[in-house]
């Protein structure tokens, strides 16, 4: 039977999903509504059309918008972003971060995510979950490669992990969010260059 536009679509099978299966539908959704749209496009109505997912059920596991477009956009980048680990600390540094800035660059993700840390200064709900969702997750990731590294002895066991995430990341958020200085491979090879090899 077809469905009207306003309608959900149609839900698979019989009885209750997982909550897990639902969970991935709404974040696929929600990924390519913003990768294809940007978060204009981005409604809890255009959603629940999209995934088959009630509003009600959508409005219990992310209370705004902008929460949920946060989240859809960790699912829809997650893949892209995870850092390597083949031993070689910087290479694996040097990789991850080049990734980093061609998704910001070279894709609508860069410009979603400018967009989501600005609404974040005046949406608490999206300011908690971008934390939540997102810094504190990719900050863990590259914490744990450089604790790896730090165990075999490819990192002074002295340096704080944190404040190198801080050194490398931070320096190409700043370039995206004050565009003075343009943002490139180029960028993230002397960042890491300047890391591991000093500057004194």
């Amino acid at each position: 039977m077809p469905t009207t536009p306003d309608a959900p679509a149609p839900r698979r099978g019989r009885g209750r999903r997982p909550a897990d299966e639902v969970r991935a539908d709404v974040l696929r959704a929600v990924g390519a509504i913003l990768l294809d749209e940007g978060l204009g496009g981005l409604t809890f109505e255009r959603v629940a059309r999209e995934s088959g997912v009630s509003k009600t059920t959508l409005y219990k596991w992310w209370p705004s918008a902008g929460a949920l477009a946060l989240d859809g956009y960790f699912h829809a980048v997650e893949d892209t972003l995870a850092f390597p680990d083949t031993g070689d600390i910087r290479a694996d540094v040097t990789a991850q971060l080049r990734s980093f800035v061609a998704l910001m660059t070279r894709t609508p993700a860069g410009r979603l995510l400018t967009e989501l840390i600005g609404q974040a200064q005046t949406d608490p709900d999206l300011a908690v979950q971008y934390r939540r969702l997102y810094s504190s997750q990719r900050r863990r990731l590259a914490v744990d490669r450089f604790r790896a590294a730090q165990q075999v002895g490819q990192l002074r066991a002295d340096v704080d992990p944190q404040v190198l995430v801080d050194q490398l990341w931070g320096a190409v958020y700043h370039r995206l969010l004050v565009p003075d200085e343009p943002v490139g491979e180029e960028l993230a090879d002397a960042l890491v260059r300047n890391l591991f090899d000093g500057v004194a």
